[in-house]
């Protein structure tokens, strides 16, 4: 048999390497793994530490070039959303909605007709209103010429009066001269006391139509009185009239305002009692936006100052507005709020309104709900930073 042995050479490093072959034939002796690239490994590791290092100076910088630009002394933000006054379109009666013209998210103008009310039972009412002014109107008619008939009769009554007057003054002359001429045996005594006789019939005529004046007095009192009766009964007949007529143009719907529909609340055919909602409207020419800021800037804040928005959906805009309100109470911070220093516990609710006649050059493109920053400027002489410089769309 063969016997195998071990044979231990020398390498080239001095180091001691065994190698085993059968048949006394030795191994071949390890090569060393070859450079990737032709770059040493070493020299590799140095590439890329060096790529980290550049991309992560990269990323930094790029990280720098997105954060907020610090916001200059005498200046406060926080953020809020845009918000406008709402208006409920309301019945004024109980009743049924025949129809709606206007959708969700309609912009609506001011005065533009939005629903009509079933107004059969109005207009039987206004009928009727009618039908009693007429009646009215007649009876008034009629208390006129009756009052222009005892007008006419206590005329001819004080006509009488001065005729019996006059009989009066001449039956008075001739008892006078029949008193003189009587005891001198001038005029016989029965002469005389016919005239005195005509002179107490003609006083007493004068008396009885003195009456006849009084009673025709009277008369046109009562006249006078029922066309009193008669002219109110019209007066409150017409105005029914109109009730009922501004019931009817109230049952017309219409847009107070010029605004954007936010909801349907009801739908046609639907019963709403009086004061019941149809539809939800914002007025899109008082549109602000409310944000709360903690106690040692609110404190600051003055009504009428300079105020900029910069909305979330377009943040290369910027929008003037003017701090309107600023509440006189502290409230907890909510929580959809957070503001630019460390989050504190109370803060003071304000509001920032953008001006009417930009509203109005926009209104069309005006919506409520959007989330974005509001900045105040605290120092009436702080210059406004460049990228807060009021910009607005072409």
């Amino acid at each position: 048999m063969t016997e195998q042995r071990s044979m231990v050479t020398a390498g080239p490093s001095g180091i001691g390497e065994k190698n085993v072959a059968a048949g006394g034939v030795p191994a071949a002796p390890p090569q060393a793994a070859p450079a990737r690239f032709g770059v040493s490994l070493a020299k590799q590791k140095w590439l890329l530490l060096a790529a980290a290092v550049v991309i992560g100076g990269l990323a930094y910088l790029g990280w720098m070039f997105f954060q907020p630009k610090k916001l200059p002394d005498g200046f406060a933000k926080s953020n809020g959303r845009i918000e406008a006054t709402e208006v409920d379109i309301a019945t004024k009666l109980a009743g049924r909605i025949l129809d709606e013209l206007v959708d969700e998210g309609d912009y609506v103008t001011a005065g533009q007709v939005l629903a009509h009310m079933d107004i059969e039972v109005l207009k039987a009412e206004r009928h009727e209103a009618e039908a009693m002014s007429n009646a009215a109107k007649s009876l008034l008619e009629s208390a006129r010429s009756t009052l222009a008939q005892r007008k006419s009769e206590k005329a001819a009554n004080e006509a009488v009066v001065e005729q019996r007057k006059s009989e009066l003054h001449l039956a008075n002359l001739k008892v006078a001269r029949a008193r003189k001429l009587t005891p001198t045996g001038a005029m016989p005594q029965e002469e005389a006391d016919t005239i005195e006789a005509a002179f107490l019939s003609a006083r007493a005529s004068l008396e009885s139509a003195n009456a006849n004046v009084a009673a025709a007095q009277a008369a046109i009192s009562t006249a006078e009185a029922m066309v009193f009766t008669a002219e109110a009964t019209v007066v409150a007949a017409q105005a029914k009239i109109d009730r009922v007529q501004a019931d009817i143009n109230d049952s017309t719907l219409k847009a107070p305002r010029e605004g954007r529909v936010q909801y349907r609340v009801t739908q046609p055919g639907e019963v709403l009692s009086a004061g019941g909602k149809v539809l939800n409207m914002v007025d899109l020419g008082d549109v602000y936006m409310t944000f709360f800021l903690p106690t040692d800037w609110a404190g600051r804040v003055q009504l009428g100052a300079e105020a900029r928005i910069v909305l979330d959906a377009a943040p290369q805009f910027v929008i003037p507005a003017k701090v309107t309100f600023v509440a006189d109470v502290a409230q907890f911070t909510p929580k959809t709020v957070e503001t630019a220093e460390e989050r504190q516990k109370l803060t003071f609710r304000i509001k920032a309104h953008i001006p009417k006649e930009l509203l109005k050059k926009y209104v069309r493109d005006v919506k409520t709900g959007l989330p974005g920053m509001a900045y105040v400027r605290l120092d009436p002489k702080a210059e406004w930073p460049a990228n807060l410089q009021v910009k607005f769309p072409e």
